[in-house]
């Protein structure tokens, strides 16, 4: 019988990080000033076959926190509407508890002790969610503080492609370019990008997997 080191675990994989693909959609590059108005994550799951998934989006529209500013570049390019009476978008503080309640709950249920912010140039992410937290004093922000999974770097390894919609069709992903730039789309397509990295990789190197068990014994002998 198995005991609980031979049983696939995310928790084992990362050194006790649950990675979380998240992309956000703004109005400018400046996270202390441009308003955040979009944000998607995608929890990422393991199969009992050792192999990650990515979950369903969870999703919200942000409204603009005040005083802040919107670049109208940066709505000509993710084709935001801020005013569309039909975006349903929630103040910031209500968007994060809608986003990151469930991040805590999926890093408390899978064992982890942190969420790892998996993003397509995952810095500018990782500082709009930051910003957006300290704006609102949200505790506790389950992300790590500065560590990421950036799939630029990992589809710049894999693939020779630094760009997402190139690194995504040469993984045989496909791409929308109708549906691009939508926090929910663009998510998907990173978290199904690093799903598919990692999964190549454990393919590769089928010997890693008994790595990460023997490692674990060790670690709480």
């Amino acid at each position: 019988m198995m005991d609980e080191y031979d049983k696939p675990a995310i928790v084992q994989r990362f050194r006790g990080f649950l990675p979380v693909a998240v992309d956000v959609e703004t109005g400018g590059f400046d996270p202390q000033r441009h308003a955040l108005l979009e944000i998607a994550v995608s929890i990422i799951r393991m199969d009992t076959e050792g192999r990650l998934l990515p979950a369903p989006p969870l999703s919200c529209h942000v409204l603009p926190f005040l005083g802040s500013e919107i670049d109208p570049r940066a709505l000509a390019c993710n084709g935001i509407d801020p005013d569309h009476p039909f975006r349903a978008a929630l103040p910031e503080r209500e968007a994060l508890a809608h986003i990151l309640t469930p991040i805590r709950n999926a890093v408390r249920s899978s064992g982890c002790n942190r969420a790892i912010l998996v993003g397509h140039n995952a810095g500018f992410d990782l500082g709009f969610l930051q910003a957006a937290v300290e704006r609102n004093d949200f505790k506790p922000n389950p992300f790590h503080a500065f560590s990421v999974f950036d799939t630029v770097s990992l589809a710049g390894l894999a693939y020779g492609q630094t760009v997402l919609a190139r690194a995504a069709r040469v993984a045989g992903l496909g791409w929308s370019s109708s549906e691009a730039h939508s926090a929910v789309y663009d998510v998907e397509q990173t978290a199904k990008l690093f799903c598919k990295i990692v999964n190549r990789w454990q393919e590769l190197d089928p010997e890693r997997r008994w790595a990460m068990v023997t490692d674990a014994r060790e670690d709480s002998a």
